[in-house]
């Protein structure tokens, strides 16, 4: 009995993931406002009656794409962190994390539409917000692990300001011809790597 119930789990979870899933691709296409929950159980490839035993309508969805994108990142982003030693060469760490972030925002163009659209701006804004708080902090102490005489307000400003950095560029980076846009990943390692040392 409990094994059958772990299955059901399982298999409600899958089937859950799969919706937001298709729910991203939606969205990247039609953006938020346009979303219906028909077209994302068309393109999960479930009838609207298996969707609403999920999510009941399309804020619902959003609530578990919020929760997503924040678990993803905060895990990502934690474990990456902290991972890091002080062995390892400033320019090669921005190189990493900025790679990352570039490619989480190519990945990922649901999340950016969302983020910035107006119909859903302040729930992911509030959210994206205590994300990028977490994502401060972890950069901090990184940046105390590789300079341990750092003062700990210091390490946090250094890091809330990289992390805006990226966030500002990223939108260019993504939105340029391959070339310009590799010149201008150049330019943000460059720059987060003279800001940090």
């Amino acid at each position: 009995m409990a094994e059958r119930t772990v299955r059901r789990q399982a298999r409600g979870l899958k089937r859950m993931a799969e919706i937001l899933d298709a729910a991203e691709l939606v969205i990247a296409e039609v953006g938020y406002p346009e979303l219906t929950t028909n077209q994302v159980a068309a393109r999960a490839g479930v009838s609207p009656g298996s969707l609403y035993q999920f999510f009941r309508n399309k804020e619902e969805i959003l609530d578990g794409l919020v929760a997503r994108y924040t678990v993803d990142r905060q895990e990502f982003w934690a474990g990456r962190l902290a991972a890091v030693t002080p062995e390892v060469p400033l320019e090669a760490l921005v190189g990493q994390l900025v790679d990352e972030s570039v490619r989480f925002k190519s990945a990922s163009p649901a999340y950016w539409s969302l983020l910035y659209g107006s119909a859903t701006g302040d729930q992911l804004a509030a959210a994206s917000q205590r994300l990028h708080e977490d994502i401060a902090r972890h950069i901090a102490a990184m940046l105390r692990r590789r300079s341990p005489s750092l003062p700990e307000e210091r390490a946090l400003l250094t890091g809330t300001m990289a992390l805006a950095t990226v966030k500002a560029v990223m939108p260019m980076i993504t939105s340029s011809a391959p070339e310009r846009s590799a010149e201008l990943v150049g330019e943000l390692k460059l720059m987060l790597v003279r800001y940090l040392e």
